[in-house]
């Protein structure tokens, strides 16, 4: 239950495809064991009001939240977060040379007592995957 969320300042969206993002995300998601692929989610949300550093409206911000179910140990969080930010630097890089844009990003781990789910995903996936 690997959830992704991204927030983005608006002034990214002319320079990014969000869309894009989140398919490289998911994508670099998928390589790792520790998020099983049927629960993947990755989703963005743009932030229309926001005020960074000195309040040039020319910076912007990408924050990526991941939450799991708990269990997995910390040493390997540890690998996954930074693998999972190395591909968020890499997709933004080219544009980062010319922009100024602030990256963040953080693991939480979801209690899984205190978070019910219920799917049929894994019904429908494909029988190769």
């Amino acid at each position: 239950m690997p959830h992704f969320h991204i927030e983005y300042s608006a002034n990214l969206e002319e320079v990014f495809d969000m869309g894009a993002l989140c398919e490289a995300i998911r994508a670099e998601a998928a390589r790792i064991d520790t998020f099983p692929m049927p629960g993947i989610r990755v989703r963005a949300t743009r932030v229309d009001h926001y005020a960074i550093a000195d309040g040039d409206p020319k910076h912007g911000f990408i924050d990526l939240s991941i939450r799991l179910r708990a269990g997995r140990p910390h040493a390997v969080k540890e690998v996954a977060v930074e693998q999972i930010f190395d591909a968020l630097k890499a997709f933004v890089a080219p544009v980062m040379k010319s922009r100024s844009i602030a990256l963040s990003a953080e693991m939480r781990d979801i209690d899984p007592d205190l978070a019910p789910k219920h799917g049929t995903i894994r019904d429908h996936l494909k029988a190769s995957a």
